[in-house]
């Protein structure tokens, strides 16, 4: 059975993108970067939004730009080794390999998902993980706590839902990244 991961860069202030949209702020620098390679390969699954698709997408490619670092080459390797499920209302097609849209969330169609999966899943995009915290999918939270404060924006937890947490694992990164990973209680 696969757990549920929502995992993303998140500001101090809880933030994923700022008012603008931006989020530039949390892009990983290398030891972040070859740490979330080591995170990503227990993933077989991830769901999108189609915000968050359209921005990932950029790996199904990312081989192919010159100058491209290794650990980003292994990235790509490793996003292009997954399957994708995109929800989305208006996305007509898909523009990676392993990818279908679904036009709802489904929480009995994750659970399912969850239940036949021999790996794990990645939620990924505020909007949609709101979906899956809500229904009780998600099974494990990792925060990468970037040190900035935008002010506002697109946060990383919905305001309309508890959960009780245990902390799991934490690590600090040399450019002021910290790792937070926690796991439902109970």
């Amino acid at each position: 059975m696969g757990k549920l991961i929502y995992s993303l860069a998140t500001s101090l202030d809880g933030f994923v993108s700022d008012p603008a949209g931006n989020f530039g702020w949390g892009a990983e620098e290398e030891e972040v970067h070859e740490f979330v390679n080591k995170q990503f390969r227990s993933i077989g699954t991830n769901l999108y939004g189609r915000r968050m698709y359209e921005t990932m997408v950029y790996w199904e490619t990312a081989h192919t730009v010159p100058e491209q670092l290794p650990f980003e080459l292994e990235f790509a390797r490793i996003w292009q080794g997954t399957d994708k499920i995109v929800y989305s209302t208006t996305l007509t097609e898909v523009a990676s390999a392993r990818t279908r849209i679904e036009r709802t969330f489904d929480p009995d169609a994750v659970r399912k998902l969850k239940a036949e999966s021999d790996l794990d899943i990645a939620v990924d995009g505020p909007h949609l993980a709101a979906h899956a915290i809500r229904a009780g999918l998600v099974d494990e939270y990792q925060l990468f706590v970037t040190p900035v404060i935008v002010g506002g924006g697109n946060p990383f937890f919905p305001d309309d839902v508890r959960v009780d947490l245990e902390l799991w694992d934490e690590r600090r990164f040399g450019n002021g990244v910290v790792y937070l990973r926690y796991g439902v209680r109970g």
